[in-house]
C-alpha cells in the first residue's frame, strides 16, 4: 500500500520533491533499511523512477545506487545506458557491473565513456586490453596514470604499438618500470624519429648528420636496456631488434665492448640457432677458433669474427682480474690494439670509428665521475 501511495505521489509531485524522493528510496534500499517495504516493492519503485521525465530524478536514483553492490543488475544497466550524466554516474563506480559489461560498454561507448572506465578505482587486465584496442589517447592517457589499473606487459606493448607516436601516451608508457624491453626500444625509435624529423634540425646539422647521430643514440639506449632486461626478456628483445634490423656487426660489438654479455650471448645464440648453454659455454671458455666459427656461424664475416673474438678474450681477462671497471675498458683495450696490430686492416672502417667513439664517450664519462667524486670529497 506505501508503495502504490508512493507511486500516485510520484505522478502529480514537482520535480524537486521526486528528487528528493528518488535519493531517498535508494539510499534506503542500500542500507536495507525499509522498515515495512519489501525490497520488491522498493525495486519496482525504483524500477518505475528509471522511466521519470526528468534526468535530474534519475541521476539522484543514479547517486544513490551507484556504489552498492546489493542494487538489482537490470536497474543498474539501465542506468549505464541512460544519458550521459546519469550513465557516468554508475560506470564510474558501480561494483554490479561485470568485467563483460564493461568491455562491452566501452566497446559500444564513447570516447567520454570509455575515459570514465579506464578511471575506475579498479580496473582489471581484460578491461585495460580493450581500452588499449580501441581507445584513443585520452583514454589511454587516463588508464595509464590510474594505480588501480592492472595492465598486463602484452597490453603495454599493444598500446606502444598503436600509440606510441602520441607524445603524451609515449612519455607515460617511458616512465613505467614494467615496460617490456622490446616495446620500449621501439618508443625510443619513435623518438629518435620525431627528432631527427625536425626541418630546424635538419637544417642546423644536415640530414645525414642527423641520421648517424639518431642511429647512434637509438643504439646506445638499446645496449642500456639490454643490459637492464631481465633474463626472461632477453629472447623477446632480441627477437624484435633482429626483426627490426638492429642487430648489426656494430650493434652486437657496441653490446660486447659495454660488458652486455648476457644479451650478446642471447643475440649470437638466436643468429646462430644455437642453445644458450652451448653459446655461453664456448663464449666463456672456448678457443679463439670456436669463438670465431661460432661467430661466422652468426653471419659475421671472417675478419670481423677475429674482432668479436679478441673483443672476448678481453672481456674475459678483464672480468677475471676483478679489477674496476672490467666491464668499461674493452673498447679501449681493443683499440689500442686495432692501432698498433695488423687486425687494423681486417676490420671494417665502421666498426673501429665505433670503437674509437665509444672509447672516447668511456673516458669523457669517467671524467665526468671523477669530477663529481672530486666535488662530494672537496664539500
Amino acid at each position: 500500500m506505501i508503495i502504490q501511495a508512493f507511486l500516485r505521489w510520484v505522478e502529480t509531485a514537482r520535480t524537486g520533491d521526486r528528487v528528493r524522493a528518488a535519493a531517498a528510496l535508494g539510499r534506503a534500499y542500500v542500507a536495507a533499511d525499509m522498515n515495512s517495504l519489501d525490497d520488491h516493492a522498493a525495486e519496482m519503485a525504483m524500477t518505475f523512477l528509471l522511466d521519470d521525465p526528468s534526468p535530474k530524478v534519475r541521476l539522484a536514483l543514479a547517486q544513490a545506487l551507484a556504489g552498492s553492490s546489493r542494487i538489482p543488475r537490470p536497474l543498474i544497466l539501465s542506468l549505464a545506458e541512460d544519458q550521459p550524466e546519469i550513465a557516468y554516474t554508475v560506470i564510474s563506480c558501480s561494483p554490479v557491473l561485470s568485467d563483460a559489461d564493461l568491455v562491452d560498454l566501452a566497446a559500444r561507448g564513447t570516447v567520454e565513456t570509455r575515459a570514465v572506465i579506464a578511471a575506475r578505482p579498479h580496473v582489471s587486465y581484460p578491461i585495460a586490453a580493450a581500452i588499449a584496442e580501441i581507445g584513443g589517447e585520452e583514454e589511454a592517457s587516463i588508464l595509464l596514470e590510474n594505480h588501480g589499473a592492472e595492465i598486463s606487459g602484452r597490453t603495454l606493448k599493444r598500446l606502444s604499438d598503436r600509440l606510441g607516436h602520441l607524445c603524451a601516451v609515449r612519455n607515460l608508457l617511458l616512465e613505467r618500470s614494467d615496460l617490456p624491453a622490446d616495446a620500449r626500444h621501439a618508443l625510443v625509435e619513435k623518438v629518435g624519429a620525431a627528432l631527427s624529423g625536425f626541418a630546424l634540425v635538419q637544417a642546423a646539422i644536415g640530414e645525414g648528420r642527423v641520421a648517424r647521430i639518431t642511429r647512434e643514440a637509438c643504439d646506445r639506449a638499446a645496449v642500456g636496456m639490454a643490459g637492464g632486461a631481465e633474463a626472461a626478456q632477453l629472447p623477446v628483445l632480441v627477437e624484435h631488434l633482429r626483426a627490426s634490423g638492429r642487430l648489426t656487426p656494430a650493434f652486437l660489438l657496441h653490446a660486447l665492448c659495454s660488458g652486455k654479455v648476457d644479451f650478446f650471448a642471447a643475440a649470437i645464440g638466436d643468429l646462430a640457432a644455437l642453445g644458450d648453454k652451448r653459446v655461453r659455454s664456448i663464449l666463456s671458455d672456448g678457443r679463439v677458433h670456436a669463438m670465431r666459427a661460432l661467430f661466422e656461424s652468426a653471419g659475421l664475416g671472417r675478419d670481423v669474427s677475429a674482432l668479436f673474438a679478441e673483443a672476448m678474450l678481453i672481456w674475459r681477462r678483464e672480468n677475471r682480474s676483478g679489477a674496476a671497471g672490467a666491464t668499461t675498458s674493452i673498447s679501449a683495450v681493443l683499440l689500442s690494439k686495432l692501432r698498433g696490430g695488423r687486425q687494423a686492416t681486417n676490420a671494417s672502417g665502421s666498426l673501429a670509428d665505433m670503437i674509437e667513439r665509444l672509447a672516447i664517450a668511456e673516458q669523457r664519462q669517467s671524467a665526468r665521475d671523477y669530477a663529481l667524486l672530486a666535488a662530494r670529497q672537496a664539500a
